[in-house]
């Protein structure tokens, strides 16, 4: 299955340096926010408005090494996958600008 995380070009940087990725999310609420392709455009319109320099991250997640649930969003009542750990960057099999 493949699922995608929005991202800045500064934070992907550091994880293909570090080997993982980790959104500030996963300190804050435990794991970091994934989408499905039908939920990246409603993601962006709500939470990226006005942001530049940003990537979308294609994830693999049968090559991932953290655990994967998918969740119920209540504020827009949608199952959302979400990474209970860091994402090994050798499960991101493709890097893409957002425009």
């Amino acid at each position: 299955m493949i699922i995608y995380h929005i991202t800045t070009a500064e934070a992907w940087k550091k994880a293909s340096f570090d080997g993982l990725y980790e959104a500030a999310s996963l300190a804050t609420e435990g794991f970091i926010h994934c989408s499905t392709e039908s939920q990246v455009k409603g993601v962006l319109e709500r939470y990226f408005q006005g942001q530049t320099n940003l990537l979308k991250l294609v994830i693999d997640t049968d090559k991932l090494e953290s655990k994967l649930k998918f969740e119920l969003a209540p504020s827009v009542n949608e199952e959302f996958p979400h990474v209970y750990g860091p994402i090994n960057t050798d499960a991101v099999i493709g890097v893409l600008s957002v425009e």
